[in-house]
């Protein structure tokens, strides 16, 4: 009789954002003559730049000609992609790389899921809270995460609280951690790290001979000049780091779907004879097995944003999401709110009034003000208390947003 991976079985019955959109589509049912707005759910809503549009416009034509059709591609991602990614996201910044440590991909979310595939199962695991969902389920699919507890935490996750009490700042685990996730800006509390707070964490993981995963899909909306945009602006994070990116909110390829993951050569991890182990190779094996590459056309248009043209549009793009943030931050305030986040990423990170939990908080922007948000507690324990708003809506959909939280609030 075939069995299952048991460790299914103990994570919770949905997704976050999956009960987030039962809630909606329930209230939906329900109410359906009220107009709701979406500030819940990270999606972008600019349309794509129209230099990557022209790239693939070009690319479908290829693919129609016999001379210039394209096949299966490299599983690593065609070297004109790779090539560009280091020439215009790692060199301006002094870091050096090679178009061989960079795989492309299918996104930050697969990548961040999958890339533990190479790692042993008796890794310890550190994640800051609150947290991307994804980092915490993925290890808890792979048996690294021990059971559920009744505060919501993983018996065998070291979890490193991120509140307003502590600045949320992380502080270095009190026990030693294998692996670590790091995700700034942040997602959820849009939060960052200055250079001398991410050193601490390359110079423990060097010592303690860690791995750091660091997810920098939001390092475009970066504004503040001592906010690194790579961790490898960190001298030593080479030997210690994997960084994930992601074109999906700078580049509107949420529904495209395009990414990549940089695996330096210097990074190792030991196998059971304490041998040291390139990564690179590691995920090279892994990707030629379970991956097939991103498409063609995607990667023509993810180039396309290298050019004069797509670097000038995703500016574009970025400048307007982050206008929304600052329209939103202020207007929260003004209402009454403490509000984090909005000033180097498009997320805003606000407390709930008068301890109201998370979720009953969302019912009630929900049912009375038709806006929907994410609860902050489904990011973790620290999240309790929290939510979180996105700035990807329209312009006038955030305008409106706030203006029916405003009046709400007044009630």
């Amino acid at each position: 009789m075939v069995s299952v991976n048991e460790n299914f079985i103990k994570l919770p019955g949905s997704y976050l954002f999956s009960e987030v959109a039962a809630r909606v589509n329930a209230f939906k049912t329900s109410r359906p003559e009220v107009q709701l707005i979406r500030l819940g759910i990270g999606d972008v809503t600019r349309p794509l730049p129209q230099a990557s549009i022209e790239a693939m416009h070009k690319a479908v034509d290829e693919l129609a000609n016999a001379a210039t059709f394209h096949g299966y591609g490299p599983e690593q991602g065609y070297g004109f992609l790779r090539e560009a990614i280091v020439k215009h996201d790692f060199e301006p910044l002094g870091v050096r790389l090679s178009p061989e440590e960079v795989f492309v991909s299918d996104g930050a979310k697969s990548d961040t899921g999958n890339f533990t595939d190479i790692l042993g199962q008796g890794n310890t695991v550190a994640v800051t809270d609150p947290v991307y969902p994804v980092y915490v389920d993925s290890n808890v699919m792979a048996g690294r995460a021990g059971n559920l507890l009744p505060d919501g935490c993983w018996s065998d996750i070291a979890y490193l609280p991120c509140t307003a009490e502590n600045g949320f700042i992380p502080q270095l685990p009190q026990r030693r951690a294998d692996i670590i996730y790091l995700c700034y800006p942040n997602n959820p509390t849009g939060t960052t790290l200055t250079r001398e707070q991410l050193k601490a964490w390359v110079d423990y993981a060097l010592e303690q001979g860690s791995l750091i995963l660091f997810d920098a899909a939001y390092e475009a909306f970066i504004r503040e000049s001592d906010v690194p945009h790579s961790i490898y602006e960190i001298e030593g994070a080479r030997r210690c780091a994997v960084e994930f990116r992601s074109f999906s909110k700078t580049a509107g390829f949420t529904g495209v779907r395009c990414g990549y993951t940089v695996v330096p050569e210097e990074v190792t991890a030991i196998d059971s004879c304490g041998k040291r182990i390139a990564l690179n190779r590691l995920w090279n094996r892994r990707q030629c097995t379970k991956f097939n590459g991103a498409s063609y056309i995607t990667q023509r248009g993810a180039e396309a944003v290298y050019s004069p043209e797509g670097r000038r549009q995703v500016r574009e793009t970025v400048d307007y999401y982050m206008g929304n943030a600052s329209i939103m931050r202020n207007a929260l305030r003004r209402a009454g709110f403490d509000v984090y986040g909005g000033k180097n990423s498009p997320y805003l990170w606000v407390k709930t009034p008068d301890g109201t939990g998370s979720w009953e908080f969302f019912d009630r922007l929900l049912h009375e003000a038709g806006v929907v948000c994410t609860p902050g507690a489904g990011f973790g324990p620290s999240g309790e208390g929290y939510l979180r708003l996105t700035s990807f809506g329209k312009r006038e959909d955030c305008l409106e947003a706030m203006e029916r939280i405003a009046k709400w609030a007044e009630r």
